[in-house]
């Protein structure tokens, strides 16, 4: 499905990723091992190739969206895969450490997810406020909470967000982040702030088809209820 020009939302195994189809190609988030051969068929249905790929930026490091990376890049060294530096930390921890008890059984359960899910190889850092150049500029926004990561991705000349899980669909309703598989669940609320001062049209949700239905005011309506 093509949700803005250029952009396709493609089914993979666990969750959807975007393709931003320029004159390379980019892939945000990867689905979990097993997801190449359903990204091969929607590029051949394009009449485009995964050898074109020039790209894989990982929303956030949790095995459904960053679990097929290597399966992807198998055989090449000259695809850039880039992800926050605090999930890239999060996904090296030493089981000992994931094991490590917490106040909140949130962070607890949120290591274990990220210990259980494959490492990608030479990973690049994905900063806060760092500008790609995609789509007239695509900025990344750190929104941490779901995992200390998580990123989202904007575009400002389409007014499009890609918001990895940092938000959901609850009973027709944009909602925050899941609470069972957050680290922070609170922070993940907290994080809705910065989204919300962004000019938006279209959010790219990783789980559900493109939020169009007032996506700016759906937006401030939760950064308003997540302050205590």
């Amino acid at each position: 499905m093509e949700i803005a020009e250029g952009v396709h939302q493609i089914q993979m195994r666990g969750a959807d990723s975007f393709l931003i189809a320029e004159e390379r190609l980019t892939l945000i988030d990867a689905g979990m091992v097993g997801s190449r051969r359903m990204l091969d068929r929607h590029l051949r249905g394009m009449g485009r190739s995964i050898d074109e790929l020039e790209r894989i930026i990982c929303t956030h490091g949790h095995p459904d969206h960053i679990g097929g990376v290597n399966e992807l890049v198998r055989g090449r060294d000259d695809v850039e895969v880039l992800i926050h530096p605090a999930d890239l930390e999060g996904i090296q921890l030493p089981l000992r450490l994931a094991l490590a008890k917490s106040p909140d059984g949130g962070a607890r359960r949120g290591r274990l997810i990220q210990y259980l899910t494959p490492v990608p190889d030479n990973c690049l850092p994905l900063d806060d406020g760092l500008v790609l150049p995609l789509l007239g500029g695509l900025r990344v926004v750190h929104t941490p909470g779901h995992t200390p990561g998580s990123v989202c991705l904007y575009a400002e000349r389409p007014r499009l967000l890609f918001t990895g899980d940092v938000l959901q669909v609850i009973r027709g309703r944009l909602d925050y982040a899941s609470r069972l598989f957050s680290h922070d669940h609170a922070l993940a609320r907290a994080s809705v702030e910065r989204l919300a001062a962004l000019e938006v049209e279209t959010i790219a949700l990783s789980h559900y088809p493109p939020w169009t239905d007032d996506a700016q005011g759906a937006l401030r309506e939760l950064a308003a209820a997540a302050v205590p």
